[in-house]
């Protein structure tokens, strides 16, 4: 494993489908059956109008949904991380990953070489908290940004970006928002840019199951944020909220057409992949899973936890990759008008352990192992970054 010394620290219900109408409906699409375990899922119709404080969607390409599948097996990059949690590629080909329970930002070098290009003091280790999400602005704009699960609170934090590539450092952290309440569990902790600029993040219920319904708490939400940390233009409740009854997303990707999808924890029957709609509802603590009733958004696919437990998730065209910590796997997932086409496939399942992140940058699908996390069975090698060629299926 390595060692790093001193120095290198510088309002809408959807009509489900069950599993088994999944499986028919299978035969009416191109798709791949899922291996190594099955996944339950629901397919939904796309919502029948449009809300007017969505964010723009650009139209997909006029000639279908776009796919994409691995060309190779995934490959070591780079090893022997301690709990890392997020990664995210910067223009010049660098790499920055979070190691959750140091604080360390850890900047990987194209060439694989790895220094630790600053700690966020503030990080709190506990339980499942710490340095969780990182995200750069769209232009790569010099800033890095970090959710943060400090001693009192989580919060999202912003640091400049400063030196040449294989002598990155950050700069002192500037509060973007806090206040998000935190536990040992359940504390969200993926934040992404979305093609609108605005920044969205997301919470958990920090195990206060109700306060999920409480479009007045930042927990158990979805949040659209200015890069400077106001409520964005246009949110559906005129707050920071843009969606809520979350238990605990920790996935955020949008596909070609602009379409935003969560992943996200069940309790013990389903863990959910999720269209996420302005201003919907989906459901937590109320219920977990399809069937809530008509004020209530259910998932468009779901699954058994022991097959998933979602966290990462990236999109590439139409198809989302979900990086599964209990299920062992990444799922490909094809979407195509709000819903799933064909059968979900599962990739890799038992080959690299628990998954924490999936990232798309380029052709290239980037992967993060989680066995150090106290939950996992570490090799000798763990953790890795692990970076996965794509093309058009």
């Amino acid at each position: 494993m390595r060692r790093r010394t001193t120095a290198q620290r510088a309002g809408h219900r959807n009509t489900p489908i069950t599993v088994a109408g999944l499986a028919v409906a299978t035969a009416l699409f191109t798709g791949c059956a899922p291996a190594g375990g099955g996944a339950s899922g629901v397919v939904s119709p796309a919502p029948s109008g449009t809300r007017s404080d969505a964010p723009t969607a650009t139209p997909s390409d006029a000639a279908g949904p776009a796919f994409a599948r691995p060309t190779a097996e995934p490959g070591a990059v780079a090893t022997g991380f301690a709990a890392p949690w997020s990664v995210v590629a910067l223009a010049d080909g660098t790499r920055l990953v979070s190691e959750r329970d140091s604080g360390d930002v850890v900047e990987v070098a194209a060439d694989g070489a790895t220094r630790v290009a600053g700690t966020v003091a503030q990080a709190s280790a506990g339980g499942e908290g710490g340095l969780h999400g990182l995200a750069v602005p769209p232009g790569d704009a010099g800033w890095l940004y970090a959710y943060v699960g400090t001693a009192d609170d989580n919060r999202v934090v912003r640091m400049t970006i400063g030196g040449a590539p294989g002598a990155r450092a950050l700069g002192s952290p500037e509060v973007v928002v806090d206040g998000i309440p935190r536990d040992r569990v359940h504390n969200g902790g993926r934040i992404a840019f979305g093609p609108d600029g605005m920044l969205y993040v997301a919470t958990g219920d920090a195990s206060e199951r109700d306060v999920a319904q409480d479009r007045e708490s930042l927990a158990g939400k979805i949040l659209r944020l200015t890069p400077e940390g106001e409520p964005a233009p246009g949110n559906p409740f005129g707050t920071a909220v843009y969606s809520y009854g979350h238990r605990n997303v920790q996935g955020l990707a949008w596909t070609a057409d602009g379409t935003l999808w969560a992943s996200e924890f069940g309790q013990d029957s389903f863990d959910e992949l999720n269209r996420i709609e302005p201003g919907g509802n989906y459901g937590w603590p109320v219920h977990e899973g399809a069937g809530g009733g008509a004020e209530f958004v259910d998932p468009v696919l779901t699954w058994a936890p022991s097959d998933a437990s979602p966290s990462g998730l990236a999109a590439a065209g139409d198809t989302l990759f979900v990086a599964s910590l209990r299920g062992e796997r990444v799922w490909a997932v094809d979407v195509s008008g709000g819903a799933v086409v064909g059968e979900p496939e599962a990739l890799w399942a038992g080959e690299f352990g628990r998954i924490r992140d999936a990232v798309v940058a380029g052709d290239d699908l980037w992967l993060l192992t989680n066995n150090t996390d106290g939950r996992g069975n570490p090799g000798a090698d763990d953790d890795r970054l692990l970076r996965v060629p794509l093309a058009a299926s």
